[in-house]
């Protein structure tokens, strides 16, 4: 049976969320968590689903005092929304996804470990997130973390959702943890190889000058300095005096620049996105693996490395993807298709099971052992998503 109109679930608090889930184990068997849709191509294709679970009405702030510098959500509430709010006071979610500028939800974000290049000064939301609500297969309500930043107290719940794409549960609500906005705002362009921006990222890291972010794309490392006017002109001028050919950007070509890095982890109908980790070490080489091998196959690619760390994103267009995606899977291990061309093979969503996978299969048995959640997101790695018991 799969998901129809008339099967689709709206609920708009925990509590709702949870009589759907509870209610419904023999009628609708198989749950499928939608929000706004901007990661349906995320991983495995879904398999048919008895219902949806739709969070997209599950919005809105619940408490948010900024002398705590922390938020707490309803997870179907789109990022810009939450940006906008705390804007007012000065203050901000360090987090940058280029899925945001189209609305994608805190929740979805958070199930799809997804991240910008601030990940580099501030980590992605399993670094931002202090407390999570989630609702699990049977009805269970379950808590961890809290208002405290500090507070490690408990199961760490929004570490386990953090990517598991709708397979373990629901998250329901989330308590971030804020930054202040910066004050001033700086971008630093060299020019080079993914080689030479590796050797300028780490003299710059050695230099202590405290980037928050540091992306090579197009053929230049962009490096982000946040803080005080003076403190980061300071900085910039430190970041120019380590590489010769660096250049203070302007405002608008810096706005160009990241736009581009922005540009690269999103498809179209003709291209495919692969996210790729990597040690940081091996960062150069695995760019000049991947644009070697889609040169050979006649594929455009454009790559955005989060140098420091080990995050690349590789935009495809033109050729056949599928092999190209296979040999890549089959080098690197940790690469996820998120955004497949139209017509790709379902079996480009993953590479070959990592080590881990036993205890993958161990924690979706514990939380979700009749199957309910995501069937299908982590084909073929998840035996429960073949043979729910």
């Amino acid at each position: 049976m799969t998901a129809t109109a008339s099967t689709v679930m709206h609920p708009s608090t925990v509590e709702e969320l949870r009589d759907a889930i509870a209610g419904t184990g023999k009628t609708h068997p198989r749950l499928l968590v939608a929000g706004t849709g901007t990661a349906t191509s995320w991983g495995a294709p879904a398999a048919p689903a008895d219902a949806i679970i739709d969070t997209t009405k599950s919005t809105g702030v619940l408490r948010y005092n900024p002398a705590d510098m922390t938020i707490a959500v309803r997870a179907g509430t789109p990022l810009v929304a939450i940006q906008q709010v705390l804007a007012e006071h000065h203050q901000r979610v360090a987090f940058d996804p280029a899925r945001a500028a189209r609305g994608a939800t805190v929740g979805g974000l958070l199930a799809t470990a997804d991240a910008g290049p601030l990940r580099t000064g501030y980590g992605s939301l399993r670094d931002l997130v202090i407390g999570v609500t989630v609702v699990l297969s049977d009805g269970t309500v379950a808590r961890s973390g809290g208002h405290v930043i500090k507070n490690v107290a408990g199961y760490d719940l929004a570490k386990l959702f953090h990517g598991s794409l709708g397979t373990l549960g629901v998250v329901a609500e989330v308590v971030l943890r804020l930054h202040p906005l910066p004050r001033a705002t700086s971008t630093v362009a060299v020019e080079g190889s993914a080689e030479d921006a590796f050797a300028v990222t780490g003299k710059v890291v050695e230099a202590g000058l405290e980037a928050a972010a540091l992306e090579w794309c197009d053929g230049r490392l962009l490096v982000k300095l946040e803080g005080t006017p003076d403190g980061v002109t300071e900085r910039a001028g430190a970041v120019c005096a380590i590489a010769a050919d660096a250049q203070v950007l302007s405002e608008d070509e810096a706005d160009r620049a990241w736009a581009g890095v922005a540009a690269t982890a999103e498809g179209g109908s003709g291209s495919t996105v692969l996210r790729i980790g990597t040690l940081p070490t091996a960062g150069p080489r695995a760019v000049g693996k991947i644009l070697a091998l889609a040169g050979e196959s006649g594929i455009a690619a454009r790559v955005s490395s989060s140098v420091q760390i080990g995050v690349h994103t590789v935009h495809l267009s033109g050729g056949a993807h599928d092999e190209l995606l296979s040999l890549a899977q089959q080098e690197f291990g940790a690469a996820v298709t998120v955004h497949r061309r139209d017509g790709l093979g379902p079996s480009s969503g993953w590479g070959p099971p990592p080590p881990a996978v036993r205890v993958m299969r161990a924690i979706k048995r514990q939380f979700d052992p009749a199957g309910r959640f995501g069937a299908g997101r982590f084909a073929p790695w998840l035996d429960d998503e073949e043979h729910p018991s």
